[in-house]
Order: C-alpha cells, then sequence, then structure tokens
C-alpha cells in the first residue's frame, strides 16, 4: 500500500490525481471526506498508523518554525519505522535552496533519512512557477515592482513535480537511496515576466516589500523573512539552476518540463500577488 500524506494540499492534491485510479493507494489528510482518505496529521502522533503501509510519499509539512516542523517530520519518519514502512520518499527543497531561511528543516529530515531504517527517496523540489506568480505579479498599472533584480529563477509547474513524485512512489525500489534535484530548465527573470505579460519591470526595494507584507493584516511574522529572503536568493542568483549538478526532472518524467512561463501566466488569475 502507498500512502500519499498532504492530499488535501496543492501538491499533494496532484499527486492524489495522478494516482486516482490505483487501488493500492490512500491518501492522507487532516480531514478525510472518503474511503480512500486517512486521517493523517503530522501534529497528532496518534493519527500516524502506518500499519500495512509499504510506502510513504511524505509531502513536506509546509510553513512553520523549525522546531514544529522538525518536530512533525520526526513524527512520520518515526512512525514509518514502528509500522515496518519499507520506503519513503520525501519532498524536499532544491540543493541550490540553502541559503533559503526555511531550508533547514528539508536538510536536517534528509539526514534523518539516512540514519533511519527505511529505504528512502528524497525529491529536491525547485521553487513553483506558481509561488512566483504569487510574489512577482503585475500590479493594475501593469508593473511588475518585485524586487528579483537581475536574477533568475528557475521555477517548475507544481503540476511536473507531482508527476515526478507519483513516478517514484509507484516503483520505490527503481529510485533507493537517491536524491533527485528537479528544478525548471528555462529561469525566469523579472523581465522575462513583464514580457510575457506585456507588462513593464520596475523592481522595487527589499524594505518596501518587508513594509507591505509586514503591516497589520498582512502576511503572519513568521513568512515575512521567508518571503524577503527568497527575493534575496534570486537576486543573488542563487536559484537560476546552475547550482545543481544533474536536473533529474526530465529524466523522471520521460519528456521535457512544462515550460516555467506557462505555469506562472495560468497561475496569475488564481493565487494573491504579495508584492506592493
Amino acid at each position: 500500500m502507498i500512502l500519499v500524506t498532504g492530499a488535501s494540499g496543492a501538491l499533494g492534491g496532484l499527486v492524489a490525481k495522478q494516482l486516482a485510479d490505483r487501488d493500492d493507494v490512500v491518501f492522507g489528510t487532516r480531514a478525510p471526506r472518503s474511503g480512500a482518505e486517512r486521517r493523517v496529521d503530522f501534529d497528532d502522533p496518534s493519527s500516524l498508523d502506518l500499519s500495512g503501509v509499504e510506502t510513504v510519499l511524505m509531502i513536506s509539512a509546509g510553513f512553520g518554525e523549525d522546531d514544529v516542523v522538525l518536530a512533525r517530520h520526526e513524527s512520520v519518519v518515526s512512525a514509518a519505522e514502528a509500522a515496518g514502512v519499507r520506503h519513503l520518499v520525501y519532498t524536499s527543497l532544491s540543493g541550490d535552496g540553502d541559503h533559503l531561511p526555511y531550508a533547514l528543516a528539508h536538510r536536517w529530515t534528509e539526514r534523518r533519512l539516512r540514519r533511519s531504517r527505511l529505504r528512502w527517496t528524497v525529491l529536491r523540489n525547485g521553487l513553483y512557477a506558481e509561488f512566483l506568480a504569487m510574489i512577482a505579479a503585475p500590479d493594475a498599472d501593469g508593473v511588475i515592482t518585485a524586487p528579483l533584480g537581475e536574477g533568475r529563477l528557475a521555477a517548475v509547474a507544481r503540476a511536473d513535480l507531482a508527476e515526478a513524485a507519483a513516478r517514484v512512489v509507484a516503483a520505490p525500489d527503481e529510485h533507493a537511496g537517491r536524491t533527485y534535484e528537479l528544478v525548471g530548465t528555462d529561469p525566469l527573470g523579472g523581465a522575462d515576466l513583464a514580457r510575457a505579460m506585456g507588462a513593464t519591470y520596475r523592481p522595487g526595494s527589499l524594505g518596501a516589500v518587508r513594509a507591505a507584507i509586514g503591516a497589520p493584516g498582512g502576511l503572519p511574522a513568521l513568512q515575512v523573512p521567508m518571503i524577503t529572503g527568497t527575493y534575496s536568493a534570486i537576486t543573488g542568483g542563487f536559484l537560476d539552476g546552475t547550482g545543481v549538478t544533474h536536473n533529474a526532472l526530465p529524466d523522471l518524467l520521460g519528456r521535457q518540463p512544462e515550460p516555467a512561463i506557462t505555469a506562472y501566466t495560468a497561475a496569475l488569475s488564481a493565487v494573491p500577488r504579495l508584492t506592493p
């Protein structure tokens, strides 16, 4: 049996669609709504009954303080060990993302898996093109003010990462002990985004963004350094894909990934913008 955690989330939901026609898959969520779903709550160890599960796809726990995320991931790995799970696949962060404020929990979890009794596979996902649509959308005047400088992001369509994950969990033995870097093949900068949208690129400052998203009614305090740190890493040229030794995404998909600009433009109408 395969268990996919986070099945009600954006990435997990896409993986669930990829595996929906299999009868050996259950989908973990905090609030199950069907017989194919099982209650899985990383914050409630009593819900982590993994008996009968052979392969777990652990979707990373998302935004949270590092101590919270580490505790969540530890609970899942420990539960998998206790239940005799054979293989755990983890969605991590691309190797060029070590400068990001949210990298620590991912790297800790990778180390924890290597120390575990489990077979494991690490999927080091690049940042989503859909996330780029959130942090670098044109404003009402057709201006992109996101502080990206001259940097570029090797963004990747979330659906491609979901397909890659589904392929790995469907044949885990072929991927045991492997760490895959999965980033986009056509890095995008602010000028590229503006050109695609018929907009103007006029990057603002990190200070302006910090003030806007950190104002009352804005983002939770935890997420402010996450967003500004991401802008900084892009501007500094750390996320353009050149820091990744081998991009395994085309290999796992058996095709070229969807152009990031396509996923970016499609997502613009569906996600809220963060930049002022």
